[in-house]
């Protein structure tokens, strides 16, 4: 009978899955939920599974949880380019949803950034195919961003927005747990895995005109960078420990 069980629970979540209700990227009810919503142990539920596991449909991360799987987004560092370009290179349709927008006093990290005691901040929600995908915020000094609206920054990249041409940016990544607000946007158990990004972008004359941050979900994006064989190493170059 437990055979049949979890059987009969794996095919069940399969047509949950099919009919859409867990799209690629999205957390399914915890083990404990689906031992009671089936009424099954938590064995049977955690054999159901791991069926689906093997047939590539789910999969799971240490404290996370069980998420419907799918490709995750391949975003490459080789060149500069906004969240909405990589979705729409992995096939995805992208979608952005203004969070807060308004001039505000510097952080002491963007003051020393951008050197400027007052900024434009603007924080998003990215989603792909309707799932959140990254919450950004994203400080421009007060000079550059006085001309623009929310509705600029909700259609528009800043980059297409600035009164200056951009000339490049340096870019900064680490592993970080999920805040309460971040996992609430985001749609994860707090403390779970993210990605965490810090990009400074620069003016043609390299200096700062934009300070962003980015929260990925760690199970839905990959950063790939290509590495041209040198003899002395192959290693990043900007590669540093942490203290």
């Amino acid at each position: 009978m437990r055979e049949l069980r979890y059987r009969t629970i794996a095919d069940q979540l399969r047509r949950r899955m099919e009919a859409g209700e867990f799209p690629a990227g999205r957390l399914l009810p915890s083990e404990a939920e689906l031992s009671e919503a089936y009424d099954a142990s938590r064995v049977t539920v955690r054999r159901a599974l791991d069926t689906l596991r093997d047939d590539g449909l789910v999969d799971s991360r240490q404290g996370f949880g069980w998420f419907a799987a799918g490709d995750p987004v391949r975003q490459a560092l080789g060149r500069l380019g906004t969240i909405e370009e990589q979705l729409e290179d992995s096939g995805a349709t992208a979608e952005r949803r203004i969070l807060d927008f308004g001039f505000v006093k510097a952080t002491k990290r963007a003051r020393d950034v951008l050197g400027c005691d007052t900024v434009l901040r603007v924080r998003r929600l990215n989603l792909a195919d309707g799932e959140p995908f990254a919450r950004v915020t994203v400080w421009a000094p007060e000079s550059l961003g006085h001309g623009l609206s929310r509705a600029d920054v909700e259609g528009s990249s800043f980059y297409d927005l600035l009164p200056v041409s951009v000339g490049g940016a340096t870019q900064t990544i680490g592993a970080a747990g999920a805040s309460a607000a971040d996992a609430a946007l985001l749609d994860i158990p707090p403390g779970s895995p993210v990605l965490r990004c810090e990009r400074i972008t620069s003016d043609r004359a390299v200096r700062p005109v934009l300070l962003s941050e980015f929260v990925f979900p760690a199970h839905r994006t990959e950063f790939v960078v290509d590495l041209p064989s040198v003899d002395a190493s192959i290693a990043p170059s900007g590669l540093r420990l942490v203290d």
